[in-house]
């Protein structure tokens, strides 16, 4: 066992998914129910199966679906719950929760990270490196980050009012799904 096969995906694997659309995606989610530990559940569920896949797939995952597709689905999934988001952004508080946090959060990171740069990088690390080891140093890191998302979220709920929040959750979901679309279209 070498630590470097643990540390390299940890380290790389963090760094890159810092900031990243779906670490977005889940302060989003996060900031919409009081169900944390259900959504972080389905979060880490995600990573494990998308991530997972990769590892024990290598690079071959990325060939099974054109990039294209990839993008455009991610892309309206993320408009979508930004349309939605913003739609219910002036409604009571009992309309505002994510009334299905695992599986939301289940679906929404799985369809992210298809193609994402992580589980790329994920496939190509355990072409190099233990992929037990990888597996084990990507799946931390990534749940420590999904938890750091989780936990922002939840304190921004008790910190700024709900449609506010619910209206910056619904442009962050949009700019991330034209990030996403913005492949498609250019040059």
């Amino acid at each position: 066992m070498h630590l470097q096969d643990l540390l390299v995906p940890f380290v790389m694997v963090g760094l890159a998914e810092l900031g990243d659309k779906t670490q977005l995606a889940v302060f989003c989610l996060a900031s919409k129910t009081r169900s944390y530990l259900a959504l972080l559940a389905g979060v880490v569920l995600a990573f494990v199966a998308a991530d997972g896949l990769a590892i024990l797939l290598g690079s071959y995952v990325s060939r099974l679906v054109a990039p294209i597709y990839i993008s455009l689905s991610s892309g309206l999934l993320f408009l979508v719950f930004g349309v939605l988001t913003l739609r219910d952004s002036g409604a009571d508080e009992a309309s505002c929760t994510l009334t299905r946090p695992f599986a939301s959060g289940f679906i929404l990171v799985f369809l992210s990270e298809l193609g994402d740069k992580t589980q790329i990088a994920s496939g190509l690390f355990a072409a190099r490196f233990n992929p037990y080891l990888v597996f084990i140093g990507v799946i931390a890191a990534l749940t420590v980050l999904s938890a750091m998302a989780v936990f922002a979220g939840r304190f921004c709920v008790s910190h700024i009012s709900r449609p506010l929040l619910s209206k910056i959750a619904g442009v962050l979901f949009l700019l991330t799904g034209l990030y996403c679309l913005k492949d498609l279209v250019s040059p």
